[in-house]
């Protein structure tokens, strides 16, 4: 498959470890920005270089936004979905559906809304 192929390089963007998650934990909750040591928490066992590199390339690709606060001190970045982002959201509810129907999921998430994902 040649590398610029449009599934080549959608499978080599989304197939990287953490992506869909960091995506899933800004979709989740009442709060459209979230702090960059929130994500940090909630994604248990991502390190720090892990998640600024995919939150780079997840703002690169236009779906997420950065928001920076310099205003008191340590500065402050927020990270929220774009439109885009939230259009994939989509996608993870679909892969989610489709896990489920071919007993890929857990007990815990064949609720209509797993607590977990929110999804």
């Amino acid at each position: 498959m040649h590398k610029q192929c449009t599934i080549y390089r959608t499978a080599n963007f989304i197939g990287k470890r953490w992506t869909l998650l960091i995506l899933l934990e800004l979709y989740k909750g009442k709060a459209e920005w979230k702090r960059y040591y929130e994500l940090k928490s909630r994604l248990g066992g991502i390190t720090p270089k892990i998640l600024s590199s995919r939150l780079k390339e997840l703002e690169k690709e236009g779906l997420i936004a950065k928001k920076i606060s310099a205003k008191s001190f340590p500065v402050k970045c927020e990270y929220s979905l774009t439109k885009t982002g939230k259009d994939f959201i989509g996608i993870i509810k679909n892969l989610k559906k489709w896990a489920l129907k071919w007993k890929l999921g857990s007990e815990m998430c064949r609720n209509a809304k797993c607590k977990d994902c929110e999804l």
